[in-house]
């Protein structure tokens, strides 16, 4: 779907090299991250809140630009997109939101179609009813809600609503942030296996899992990153956590992965 922009393939989806952020010139967020998340992978952003979890995923997004350092996305470096082509390369990223973020005034099916009749103008009316139907089901939501509006559904419903309208435009990167904050456990595990049966029926697709829930992240991620103060703690999987020496990621092992 989309032109050259997308087609210098990397084997990484992410590539972030001494990615340095300062909004005063003074004081730095991100203190120089390198990162490289790997395509097709289930990857899970962690650390305390205000290491610098929000703000990495923005530069991921281009809503934020480096201070210093390159953010490369697909192969394409972020930095060499005008705002014309930036909002282009951005079809090539679905996100859910922590509280789903759903047009109120609009139905359920009515926020599935907003993307494609947003950037997908060559297809016909009922060319955009039948995808969102699709992706709709695809996330086991009945019929009978697609007509509601979104404080007429329950939250997990909701929740199912915004990602399916993450899905619409077939992106190769899906971004969730902090997709369980506020819920019960019961709802909260209910979107931790919809984001990995999700994965799962998309080969090649990396999903990209920024979150406090340490219990998610270890149950359901194929890699950890864990940030702390602007760096990056340690990345690996959850065996290598398991086996650090790193005294804050022991703690937190101890209150996190062990209580599985």
């Amino acid at each position: 779907m989309m032109d050259n922009l997308t087609r210098n393939k990397s084997e990484f989806a992410v590539e972030l090299t001494q990615l340095k952020k300062s909004f005063d010139g003074k004081e730095f967020i991100l203190k120089g991250i390198d990162l490289k998340i790997p395509r097709g992978s289930l990857t899970a952003i962690i650390g305390f809140s205000g290491t610098g979890k929000s703000v990495l995923l923005k530069h991921m997004l281009g809503l934020f630009r480096p201070t210093s350092g390159s953010v490369k996305i697909l192969g394409t470096d972020l930095s060499t997109l005008d705002d014309n082509a930036l909002t282009l390369f951005r079809c090539n990223y679905g996100v859910l939101f922590q509280s789903a973020a759903l047009f109120d005034d609009m139905t359920v099916l009515e926020n599935v179609c907003f993307p494609l009749e947003e950037h997908r103008r060559d297809l016909k009316k009922d060319q955009v009813l039948e995808i969102a139907e699709k992706k709709l089901s695809g996330v086991n939501l009945e019929p009978k809600h697609f007509g509601k509006l979104p404080n007429q559904i329950s939250g997990g419903m909701q929740k199912r609503t915004g990602l399916a309208r993450a899905l619409a435009l077939d992106p190769e990167i899906l971004l969730y942030d902090e997709p369980t904050t506020g819920l019960d456990p019961i709802l909260t595990e209910m979107v931790d296996d919809l984001i990995v049966s999700t994965h799962r029926a998309r080969p090649g697709t990396t999903s990209i899992m920024v979150s406090h829930d340490l219990y998610a992240a270890f149950r359901i991620a194929d890699f950890v990153v864990m940030l702390d103060a602007g760096r990056v703690l340690l990345s690996g999987t959850a065996d290598d956590f398991y086996k650090t020496d790193i005294e804050l990621v022991r703690k937190f092992v101890d209150k996190g992965i062990k209580h599985q």
